[in-house]
């Protein structure tokens, strides 16, 4: 398991930890510096681990030794420039990696510019071969809406389509995606309130919905339902959550969806209809300080 900590100052940081599924017990093997300030979301393939850093305005690379831990970082990709917003757009804010389906790029979305960049995946490199692991992809860049703050990207499991949260805009970008290609094909509404918080996105396994977080007014879940022959959404429903759902995730099988309540500190437990994709609070909350992730073991 590797987990950042969001810290600035030179105490920003990149945990390793092995997990023993039986006992669900977590032992650290080691750390590193994040090579940026605030990292704010971690990814691996099993090779290498990538970090968005976003106060650094950079995602940092390192490789995986053969203990699980982490070895000092590979490469750090630095990007620049600034958006509208003279507040939050100064400088890059990168804030959410994300691997391609099939593996060969990984998209990182830049809250600060308006940008997700694009780069090239080499999947044969590690720790051995000391192969770069990304490069700047064709087009390296996609441009959104002035002013909407891309948060994180979330892929169909067919592949086929990408949703795209924006933080400050509110909404939801939907694209076509074929080979690397981002085809830009709607823009839906998430956050009513225009509070500027929208948070978190994920699909549901059997591709048929998509949910948003929203914070700041409202704290609450937009939900909407995929058409299945062009990947279009229609939002039907919005439920009211716990104060700031940073994050939540969808449990393997559908059945249940979980929402990270930073400021309620507590996790609470939402069932999902499978058919109509709304969803009911069970009011079994797990109690615990500031979440702020929620990942699934395989």
């Amino acid at each position: 398991i590797y987990a950042v900590s969001e810290h600035g100052e030179g105490n920003e940081a990149v945990n390793a930890f092995s997990f023993d599924k039986q006992t669900g017990n977590l032992s650290f093997i080691n750390k590193q510096n994040a090579m940026g300030a605030d990292p704010c979301y971690i990814i691996t393939n099993g090779k290498n681990v990538v970090t968005a850093n976003y106060s650094g305005g950079n995602i940092s690379v390192f490789p995986i030794g053969k203990d699980g831990g982490i070895l000092p970082a590979s490469d750090v990709v630095n990007f620049s420039g600034s958006g509208r917003d003279t507040i939050r757009q100064k400088a890059p804010h990168l804030h959410c990696v994300e691997f391609s389906p099939e593996g060969k790029y990984l998209f990182a979305n830049d809250l600060g510019t308006d940008h997700i960049y694009k780069m090239t995946v080499n999947s044969k490199a590690n720790a051995d071969n000391k192969e770069k692991f990304l490069s700047l992809g064709t087009p390296p860049v996609y441009n959104v809406k002035p002013t909407s703050g891309p948060r994180h990207i979330t892929f169909t499991p067919n592949g086929k389509y990408a949703y795209l949260i924006t933080e400050m805009g509110g909404t939801v970008i939907a694209f076509e995606y074929n080979n690397g290609d981002l085809k830009e094909i709607q823009t839906v509404v998430a956050d009513d309130m225009n509070a500027k918080g929208s948070a978190d996105i994920h699909v549901s396994p059997d591709g048929r919905f998509v949910y948003a977080t929203n914070r700041l007014q409202a704290d609450g879940l937009a939900i909407f339902e995929i058409n299945q022959a062009d990947g279009k959404l229609t939002r039907i429903g919005y439920e009211l959550t716990g104060i700031h759902p940073r994050n939540f995730n969808i449990t393997p099988n559908g059945k249940y969806l979980l929402v990270a309540c930073r400021d309620d500190n507590k996790i609470q437990v939402f069932e999902r209809n499978q058919e109509t994709g709304l969803v009911t609070n069970t009011g079994k909350d797990i109690k615990l300080d500031k979440p702020v992730c929620i990942k699934f073991a395989n």
